[in-house]
């Protein structure tokens, strides 16, 4: 371990993430009841230019009437390049109580960005003399919010989360796609020919390189990185393996644009009982080791070692706090 220690900034449950626009008042009290451990009411994408002003509002009401129980409770607020975004930071501050959590900035493409608004929070926080303070949400989804994810990651104290949008990222390439977080049929490999003269194509994840420097830049900065929407709501199996390869990358969470969605990434992104069970024996394993004055043991034909003690206890200390939340 480096001798410069990074310690994580949220720790607390982020398997799921419900999506409410903020224009539809009638989902607020149905998202409030699900299974999601994240709710966001959004500002942004989701409602219409007309509906902005009337969605602030609605989420005002939102948060001061409607009892959120022990969920998380964050708001998507318009881009930085926007005529909303300043009012929806300081309107819902001033105004909304003391129950908003986190705030997630859309589109972020330099750590300037972040830098405004923390200012922005700052001091809608002073003026109701807050005692608890916002957090920071980012979300990742353009080619320079890629290229300068380390200086936002560093940008404010406040930052809890990264997130990862495929769509704006894939429209800020250029992309020949229109999927939200899919596969894409012509993004394969190829193979050499066998001995029978056939080859095979393989399909490829073109997201992983994003997702993966998302993760590095979060666990770097103590920030933990969730994964975005998957758009074909009905497609589980698609949703299923898309988070599933993002959980094993390091991803704690994704976002769901549909209720449905919920119980799949409770699913997902809890450890799997076998993977619990295996890291609780190798801490148990390793335990033994130490009384002996070993460094080192064997599992089940494995090497295990220190190294093998920091990852079982990743698995089992999420695994506890999902069970403490479901007990």
């Amino acid at each position: 371990m480096s001798f410069t220690r990074v310690l994580p900034r949220l720790d607390r449950l982020y398997r799921s993430k419900l999506f409410v626009p903020g224009s539809r008042l009638e989902f607020f009290e149905k998202a409030a009841k699900s299974a999601a451990d994240v709710i966001c009411l959004d500002l942004e994408d989701s409602v219409a230019a007309a509906d902005k002003e009337q969605a602030r509002k609605n989420v005002i009401q939102a948060l001061n009437e409607i009892h959120w129980g022990t969920k998380m409770v964050t708001m998507r607020i318009n881009g930085l390049d926007t005529h909303w975004c300043y009012r929806d930071i300081i309107d819902v501050i001033e105004q909304g109580g003391g129950r908003l959590d986190s705030i997630m900035v859309p589109k972020a493409g330099v750590g300037a960005d972040i830098y405004a608004v923390d200012m922005l929070v700052s001091q809608a926080e002073w003026a109701v003399k807050r005692e608890r303070k916002i957090g920071l949400e980012v979300i990742i989804e353009s080619a320079q919010g890629i290229e300068n994810i380390n200086d936002i990651a560093a940008a404010s104290p406040r930052l809890e989360t990264f997130h990862f949008g495929a769509a704006d990222y894939a429209a800020s390439t250029n992309m020949r796609t229109t999927n939200i977080g899919g596969s894409n049929r012509d993004y394969t490999v190829l193979t050499d020919p066998g001995a029978d003269g056939a080859r095979q194509n393989h399909w490829g994840d073109m997201w992983h390189y994003m997702h993966a420097r998302m993760v590095a830049a979060a666990r770097a900065h103590g920030i933990t990185p969730i994964d975005g929407p998957f758009g074909e709501f009905n497609d589980d199996e698609g949703f299923r393996n898309q988070a599933t390869r993002t959980a094993v990358l390091g991803c704690e969470g994704k976002w769901a644009i549909h209720p449905k969605q919920v119980p799949l990434a409770n699913e997902i992104y809890t450890p799997p009982q076998a993977e619990v069970d295996k890291a609780r024996a190798i801490l148990e394993a390793m335990a033994e080791a130490e009384k002996k004055g070993l460094g080192a043991a064997t599992l089940d034909g494995m090497l295990i070692d220190a190294a093998s003690i920091r990852q079982s206890h990743v698995i089992v200390k999420k695994a506890e706090q999902i069970e403490a939340q479901n007990s």
